[in-house]
């Protein structure tokens, strides 16, 4: 496992290569396009295996649903793609030890931002269209959630979407730190199983959420809308502010005047 200061030195290194990329400005679009996709796949997983557990009343719903969820990030981080929620620790890394510019940092936010959503739409389509969501559990369960998202107050949103992305970016910044598939694999998936099994807000698997339920008729854009502006500034808090900025302070080169 590598120290914080190394960690912090190769994660300003991916900054340096999502800069470079970010100037390819299609290619990067359509990773990030994917990257909306993957996430699109952890919320199909979880309302197709976990939706005959809700109908029956099981009490380990909300662990089972931990449990599959973490495919989503798990795919994003093996096959290579631009998530807006890690891009907002990374980039900020980037920008704070002096690898990347403000320039870099919020194209590479708003870029990702907006192919996560078209990402989230198209795969939401094809799902659609192919009709796994259509059983009277999976829909029910879908009802269930965006509704459950609907009812929740700016404030709720806010701080249950900073909690999350401290979760999720704390979960990237392990996964740059542990060496072995095996490992990257396992601090993936915690961080991830406890964010979606106490219900903390990710905006992109939010999009993916709502896609769904846009084209099922049971939610329309501007609840979306709402969702997304509270959740992505409580993301950018979550991931910024309390990863990216705690672990950049910690291991930032000392300097005399620290002494």
């Amino acid at each position: 496992m590598t120290s914080i200061a190394e960690n912090v030195e190769e994660t300003s290194e991916q900054a340096a290569h999502k800069a470079h990329d970010l100037r390819r400005t299609p290619r990067y679009f359509v990773s990030a396009v994917l990257a909306g996709a993957y996430i699109g796949i952890g919320e199909v997983l979880l309302l197709v295996a976990v939706s005959p557990f809700v109908a029956a009343g099981s009490p380990a719903v909300k662990l089972l649903e931990g449990a599959v969820f973490p495919i989503a990030l798990t795919i994003v981080m093996f096959a290579g793609a631009q998530l807006f929620t890690s891009n907002v620790m990374v980039m900020l890394i980037g920008a704070l030890t002096g690898r990347t510019g403000a320039r870099d940092l919020v194209g590479s936010w708003v870029l990702s931002l907006a192919g996560n959503l078209v990402g989230a739409f198209l795969f939401g389509a094809m799902v659609h269209a192919s009709g796994v969501t259509s059983t009277p559990s999976a829909r029910a369960m879908l009802a269930e959630m965006v509704h459950g998202k609907q009812e929740l107050d700016g404030g709720q949103l806010f701080w249950r979407a900073v909690l999350c992305n401290f979760l999720v970016c704390l979960a990237i910044w392990m996964f740059y730190r542990a060496k072995g598939d095996g490992a990257k694999v396992f601090v993936l998936w915690i961080p991830v199983l406890v964010f979606v099994a106490v219900g903390f807000e990710h905006c992109v698997a939010n999009m993916a959420l709502f896609a769904l339920a846009i084209l099922d008729g049971g939610a329309g854009l501007a609840d979306l809308g709402r969702n997304l502006l509270f959740t992505v500034p409580g993301n950018v808090v979550g991931g910024g502010l309390l990863v990216a900025g705690s672990y950049w302070f910690m291991g930032r080169p000392e300097r005399e005047e620290d002494l």
